[in-house]
């Protein structure tokens, strides 16, 4: 039941794992060179990352975390023991030591496209969206298309991820991970129809409906991290990195830092993925939202600041004295600090979505408290379209009608003030009803 589970998952756009996990387990025999001391250290080494990977195979993350920077510390410049380290990190949800761990993987072999896709996807885990899409484009020639595209989709791009997987999954022989992880890209772009039929082409009847549903839950994270650990089947921990004592190059104190073998005491309870077979790597799932979460909720509005007139009249010497007396009135008043100016985005076919909820009522609270988080938003109309799925009727929240960089852009921004949204081409968006009604009540009272 496991392994069918697991197969079918695989083909449905979520197989880049395949290609994250498995590849530092596959090293060969080591050959030791050196003096008597240089040679028992690599030994230990070796024997430290065949531990590691063992514990790998078994599902057991956390103790081969362990064993690989034990593995690490004895041989610094190996970069499969780095590639090692940094996949236990990922699989243990330890998402901000993984990112270390294979940007030092990167440094020793630059032209490690597996490394590189890992490392893009830890990268996204801590929200540095901009910095995966870059990794992923200065690694294009060594990462397979299919598994480029979807990370580029869960990077903030799902319109350039279509672009890409499109023709992909058109080639002669194009196989069902490539359709799949296209139907999913269309899935985060908005373009749910032709995810649909995309998917349909793989999947039985019963599972589509399935799927679909799934992935309306995917394509509303809650956090940064939540699709990668999705995609992993872990839960992520509170992580501040790698040790500094395992960085590259990194000078190693008189007394060396010890690195247990056995199984460190985690940040958070330690989440165990689930085992594979032991004649091959981990093959992780995907672990999704609970299915009851079909509304996206938006992080409440932070209070209203106080402003304070730009040009403030000069105050009476009473009215001077009076305030002496009462400093801590004065101290309340806060100055509202402008927002940095943002460029008008160019005119474009593209939106940004930023929720789906289950009213137009609802939808028009949730763009106010999107304003009131991100001030650039106030001069845009917002769209609002109702739409219907198997769990009912919903209203689609984008605002748009951008060049794509211009809307990748200011969803990054967006997301940096603390807000969620992803790039999608237009739906047939039109203009919210609520702002309609707006600007006819104001036509009627200028009337009177």
């Amino acid at each position: 039941m496991k392994s069918r589970a697991i197969a079918t998952l695989g083909a449905s756009a979520l197989v880049l794992t395949s290609s994250l996990v498995g590849g530092a387990l596959m090293t060969g025999t080591t050959a030791f060179a050196g003096g008597p001391s240089e040679s028992a250290k690599a030994q230990a080494a070796a024997a430290d990352a065949a531990e590691a990977r063992k514990a790998l195979v078994d599902g057991k993350a956390v103790i081969a975390v362990g064993f690989a920077e034990a593995a690490v510390q004895a041989a610094p410049q190996n970069q499969s023991y780095r590639a090692l380290l940094g996949q236990a990190y990922l699989l243990s949800g330890r998402f901000a030591s993984a990112r270390d761990a294979f940007g030092d993987a990167l440094a020793l072999s630059p032209n490690d496209g597996r490394s590189a896709l890992s490392f893009a996807l830890a990268q996204v885990a801590n929200g540095d969206w901009t910095g995966a899409r870059q990794t992923l484009d200065s690694h294009a020639e060594t990462i397979a298309v299919a598994d480029r595209g979807l990370a580029i989709a869960l990077a903030g791009d799902p319109a350039g991820a279509v672009e890409l997987l499109m023709p992909a999954a058109h080639a002669p022989g194009a196989d069902a991970k490539t359709r799949q992880n296209l139907a999913l890209s269309l899935a985060l772009a908005g373009r749910w129809q032709e995810a649909r039929s995309v998917a349909a082409v793989d999947l039985a009847p019963n599972e589509l409906d399935k799927r679909m549903v799934d992935w309306a839950i995917f394509a509303r994270p809650a956090g940064a991290a939540d699709q990668v650990a999705s995609l992993l089947k872990v839960i992520p921990v509170q992580d501040g990195g790698q040790p500094v004592a395992l960085a590259l190059n990194a000078r190693v104190a008189a007394q060396p830092v010890a690195v247990a073998k056995a199984e460190p005491a985690p940040v958070e309870t330690p989440v165990e993925v689930a085992a594979a077979p032991v004649t091959e790597a981990p093959r992780p799932g995907i672990v999704f939202g609970p299915r009851q979460e079909v509304v996206q909720a938006l992080p409440a509005a932070p209070a209203k600041p106080v402003r304070v007139a730009a040009k403030p009249a000069v105050a009476k010497p009473m009215v001077v004295a009076k305030l002496a007396a009462k400093p801590a009135k004065v101290m309340a008043v806060a100055a509202t600090v402008p927002a940095a100016p943002v460029a008008q985005p160019v005119k474009g076919k593209f939106f940004l979505q930023l929720g789906a909820f289950e009213s137009a009522g609802v939808a028009q609270d949730g763009w106010k408290r999107a304003v009131r988080r991100f001030p650039a938003f106030a001069g845009q109309t917002p769209s609002g379209m109702t739409f219907k799925t198997a769990a009912g009727n919903f209203c689609r929240l984008s605002v748009g009608g951008f060049a794509r960089t211009d809307a990748v852009s200011l969803c990054q921004s967006y997301r940096s003030h603390g807000g969620t949204c992803f790039v999608r081409e237009g739906a047939g968006d039109q203009n919210a009803a609520w702002v309609a009604t707006a600007k006819s009540g104001a036509k009627q009272l200028a009337s009177r």
